[in-house]
């Protein structure tokens, strides 16, 4: 992992991204909240800044975990919700709070059939030849971010990302951490983008099933975080 970003001094938050992404660029939309007495500490994971193997959310939230210092506010979005899952199992005592913006665990939730047929898509695409172009367009579509939404020069940047992701260990790839956070010392917020039914249906089981306080920010799809303001005032609320 790159020595992360820090904006703004105050209570720390550590804020981890997803995938095909780095983390300045991702999570820009709350740098407002570093004038409001926080310290936002933003790192890329190791896969995104620099190239390498694929990324890796049990290797990454050991990372994490050293990040919280003597305590942070914990923050993870799509992926990076994996990550900061394993990072609270590590140093519980060091977090917080824990707010997880649609999260892929899948196995929250894998009874139901949108879900399992989503993981079902996803494996297919990552079982196949094709070239990153046509699978960038494929998993953007399948997470709920269609490409024609996206201007050319974010696709060819994020097609330069897609090894990362591609050679990565995958939410069925290892044990995430959960039974955790019913008993956990900080609360856990889930926000959902209500966009799409397999991602919805992880966010539900995780407010049903382990304790999580479930928030709905609509309006960016899966990026819940590019609302800006309602995705910061979750985040001012912990």
């Amino acid at each position: 992992m790159s020595t992360p970003t820090v904006w703004g001094e105050g209570e720390r938050v550590v804020l981890v991204h997803g995938s095909l992404a780095t983390g300045p660029e991702e999570w820009l939309e709350q740098r407002p909240l570093a004038d409001e007495g926080f310290e936002l500490v933003v790192p890329t994971r190791r896969a995104y800044a620099s190239p390498g193997p694929g990324e890796d959310f049990l290797s990454d939230g050991e990372d994490v975990a050293r990040l919280l210092g003597d305590g942070a506010h914990l923050v993870g979005h799509s992926y990076g919700g994996l990550v900061a899952l394993v990072a609270s199992h590590l140093r519980p005592t060091a977090v917080r709070s824990l707010v997880l913006a649609e999260p892929p665990l899948f196995a929250a939730a894998a009874d139901h059939p949108a879900v399992a047929g989503l993981v079902e898509s996803l494996q297919t695409l990552l079982s196949s030849d094709v070239d990153d172009r046509a699978f960038l367009g494929q998993f953007l579509r399948h997470v709920g971010t269609p490409e024609e939404e996206l201007p050319a020069e974010l696709l060819a940047r994020l097609e330069t990302m897609v090894p990362a992701l591609r050679h990565a260990r995958h939410p069925w790839q290892g044990e995430v951490p959960l039974t955790h956070l019913a008993a956990a010392p900080f609360p856990t917020v889930v926000v959902s983008g209500r966009h799409d039914e397999p991602f919805h249906a992880v966010c539900l089981a995780l407010a049903r099933d382990h304790g999580a306080q479930l928030r709905v920010v609509e309006g960016a799809g899966h990026e819940v975080q590019l609302t800006g303001e309602p995705f910061n005032a979750v985040l001012r609320d912990l």
